[in-house]
């Protein structure tokens, strides 16, 4: 059993992407007139976002500025259809952020399994990637903060994941080994290829059942379609 499990937020406690509606999110944010075919304008942002978070270096400085990163996706779709119109650009971007927040909700059984592995007395970090103001809007609105021993957000502790400096620094936090600790998350290289290098063990919540990324060379410890199934592993 290990003394102390590190935990990601986004897609492993919280439902983010995965079972969202992002594209309902993206067409109500068009208004009645956009310029285009709305279906069009769908098409191009979600090529543009492809591209966009693609790249890991644009992946950390956009999501370190979500608003930025929108407006840069949107406009990057707009040119593409010949639609110059910044002040849309700027008006879908700042409401689709708050159609996406709306649509945040708590995994069913993450209350009760984080709750769970603490009157194991197992040791609890939360550890997202992010800016500061969003990702602790998250943490206070679920009441998550409570419920860790140490929390560290990216946006302000200055270093996110898969930097080896935040799990280190939260082993630090939580005065155990790396070998006595647990990594679980969605994201295969943050939560599983990353620490398991500092001999944390990677334990990978692969919600839609797409196996281990094709070229892998971690292996996760474990891989779980559920954070509950943690349960059954200490």
């Amino acid at each position: 059993m290990p003394k102390a499990i590190l935990l990601d937020m986004d897609d492993t406690i919280l439902s983010y992407d995965h079972g969202v509606d992002t594209d309902s999110c993206w067409r109500r944010s068009f208004g009645s007139n956009p310029g285009c075919d709305p279906e069009d304008l769908l098409a191009e942002i979600k090529a543009a976002a492809r591209w966009y978070w693609s790249d890991p270096e644009r992946h950390r400085i956009g999501r370190l500025d979500l608003y930025k990163a929108r407006q840069d996706i949107v406009g990057m779709a707009m040119k593409k259809l010949d639609v110059e119109n910044a002040p849309l650009v700027d008006t879908i971007a700042h409401t689709y952020g708050e159609e996406r927040d709306k649509c945040v909700a708590l995994f069913p059984d993450s209350i009760a399994t984080i709750q769970a592995l603490r009157q194991k007395g197992i040791k609890l970090a939360l550890l997202t990637n992010g800016n500061a103001k969003p990702q602790w809007a998250k943490i206070h609105r679920f009441e998550l903060a409570p419920l860790f021993d140490c929390v560290l957000v990216e946006g302000e502790f200055g270093i996110g994941k898969p930097d080896e400096r935040i799990y280190l620094h939260a082993l630090e936090r939580l005065e155990v080994t790396a070998e006595e600790a647990w990594m679980v998350g969605d994201n295969f290289e943050w939560e599983v290829a990353a620490p398991q290098r500092l001999g944390i063990r990677g334990i990978w919540l692969d919600h839609k059942g797409a196996g281990v990324p094709a070229g892998a060379t971690a292996v996760p410890h474990r891989i779980l379609k559920s954070l509950g199934e943690l349960l059954t592993m200490v």
